[in-house]
Order: C-alpha cells, then structure tokens, then sequence
C-alpha cells in the first residue's frame, strides 16, 4: 500500500507554517527540478527578471517565501516556476451553472507526485485551494467567489514561459472576476500547453487555451478536458478517453434534468473517474468550489472534506482508493 496525507495548511494568519512545508517537499522538488541538468534551467536573475515583468504584484510575496526557503539560488529559482521541467496531468472541469453553481474538477495524476495539500492563505487575497510546487495552485477560489482550475492542454510541444500552478496562484490573489482574470491571464507565456477554466460570483465563465510559443486562446465554453480545438496528441488523447469526457461534461450541460449532485457522481465515476495510477492517470480527488456560499468541497468515492473561508479546519485525513489492479493505495 502507498500511503499520501492530504493536510489542510491555514496560513492565513501565521504564514511561517509554510516554511515547514517547503523542507518538507524540497527534496523531491529539488530532484525533480535538477533531473535535467541545472544547465537546462534558467538562472536566477534570468528567472527574477521575468518573474518581476510577469508578475509584479507577487514580487515581495516571492521575496519573502524565498527568503523563508533558505534564499538559496536554486530554491529561488524553483519558486519562480520559471520555465521548470516538463510535466503533465489529466483532469476534467466543469462551470457548472445550474441549481447549485459551482466550479467542479477531477484531478487525475500519480500519488506519488501529489503535494496532498488544501491550502488557506492572506496574502493579496484570502485564497482557498490545493497546493503544487509549494506555493502553485492545481485549483482554488477566493473569497471574491473567483475560481479556476486547470488541465493538461494535450500537445507536445513546451516552450518559454511559467508554470501553470504559479498562474492560477497570481490570478486568485489579484482578480475578482472572470473578465478580470481573462484580461490578465491571457497575456503570460507558460512552458506547456494547458486548459484554464475560469467562474466567478456572477457565474461568468471562460475557458482559457494556452498554447507555448502561440497567442493564448479564450473560449467562453464551461468544459476543459486534455485536448484544445484540436487532437494533436492521437495516443495520448485515445489514452485518458478526453474526447468522450469532454462529450460527458457538455452534454450534460445542456441537459435540463442534471443538477449538482449528479454532476458530481459523474465525476466520481468512470469515464471522468481514473484508476490507472500507475499511469500517472488515476483520480486523486474531485472538487466542487461553491462561489456563491466561498465554500469548496472535496469528495472521494467514500468521504468527504468541506472547507469555507469562515470555517477552515486545519488537519489531517486519510482516503483509501483502488487501482485497477484492485490493489488499495491510501492517501
């Protein structure tokens, strides 16, 4: 059996916790980010000086957390999510609009690589969501009622520009709406193809495709899977099923008879549920982020986890889940 813990960290009034964190993971990230040559990375100030055209209001925020990392070049570099090694996840995401609005999500990716950690912060914005890299975001909400989540965008190719995690964490600390988030997020190279799903209060919505090396694309469409306007990916695409996914989830848009809870057990069923973990595809958990109450939920085929604004709850829990091998791994 694997076993992975899923934390609730509130660093809304103490952030130092946050340095705990970093030592903790450091070492897996620090392989990970070097497994290509420290040469294959950018240096510091090529990293900084991008970091601070991209994104100047997170400059002392990045500042002080290296400084909590131990301001050393490489942890600098790696907070800078700057051009980092290539990885990729599945993942599908709804804005669900009807009865009970919210923005629903499967992760799909190994246990091995998952951080496990449900983040409350303050620091531009009171922000909820689940950690990467630290300090990135997979998805969240802040307390304007903005959400967003991200996929793998399903193409090859990378290129010059941030990672994904990082973009999600600058869009909820300096946007309240998906027409603000649209603006700015349109703008920022990132290293790999990636689907951004956006819904605010209002229960605006947006997808964004971004594409490295291309003008980033803005779809007003609710749904994002692992494909873009186009299979350029045939094998991978046929791998994690993204067209009859993203069939699923639009369908089931039009359909008047859906509603909340049964778009959440179809997210907790195959084909949007995964178990090929050993693939780097199987579900490690399915969020729903409520803009309308600043409530997120998370499930599990067999538990739970809510979590607001006004009632965090730092913590540890365990979920076990199977693989297709029927073989148990608890997170």
């Amino acid at each position: 059996m694997l076993f992975v813990n899923i934390h609730s960290l509130d660093l809304s009034e103490d952030d130092t916790a946050w340095q705990k964190l970093f030592d903790k993971t450091w070492p897996a990230y620090e392989r990970w980010f070097s497994k290509e040559g420290l040469k294959a990375r950018p240096g510091y100030l090529s990293s900084l000086m991008a970091f601070e055209a991209t994104f100047p209001e997170l400059v002392h925020l990045y500042t002080h957390l290296c400084e909590m990392a131990g301001g050393s070049d490489l942890a600098a570099r790696f907070l800078s999510m700057y051009c980092p090694p290539p990885y990729m996840s599945g993942c599908s995401q709804v804005a669900w609009t009807k009865d009970q609005p919210a923005l629903i999500r499967n992760y799909d990716y190994s246990p091995l690589f998952f951080e496990g950690v449900v983040m409350r912060t303050n620091w531009l914005k009171p922000v909820i969501g689940m950690s990467d890299c630290t300090w990135g975001l997979l998805d969240g909400m802040n307390a304007d009622g903005l959400s967003a989540s991200l996929t793998f965008g399903g193409r090859r190719i990378t290129g010059k520009g941030f990672g994904i995690p990082l973009v999600l964490r600058y869009c909820l600390e300096t946007c309240a709406t998906t027409e603000e988030a649209v603006k700015q997020l349109v703008k920022i190279p990132v290293h790999m193809a990636y689907n951004v799903t956006l819904m605010d209060k209002d229960l605006n919505y947006a997808t964004i495709y971004f594409v490295p090396g291309q003008a980033n694309q803005v779809h007003y469409v609710p749904v994002g899977t692992n494909h873009q306007e186009e299979i350029t990916w045939p094998d991978y695409a046929a791998m994690t099923r993204t067209v009859e996914r993203r069939n699923i989830l639009e369908f089931a848009v039009m359909n008047p008879h859906e509603h909340y809870d049964t778009m959440v057990h179809k997210f907790l069923t195959p084909p949007l549920y995964n178990t090929a973990y050993e693939k780097a595809f199987g579900t490690l958990y399915t969020a729903a982020y409520l803009p309308t109450s600043n409530t997120v939920h998370y499930y599990w085929p067999s538990k739970e986890l809510t979590q607001s604004f006004e009632d965090f709850k730092p913590g540890k829990m365990g979920v076990t889940l199977r693989t297709n091998a029927h073989r148990k791994i608890v997170l």
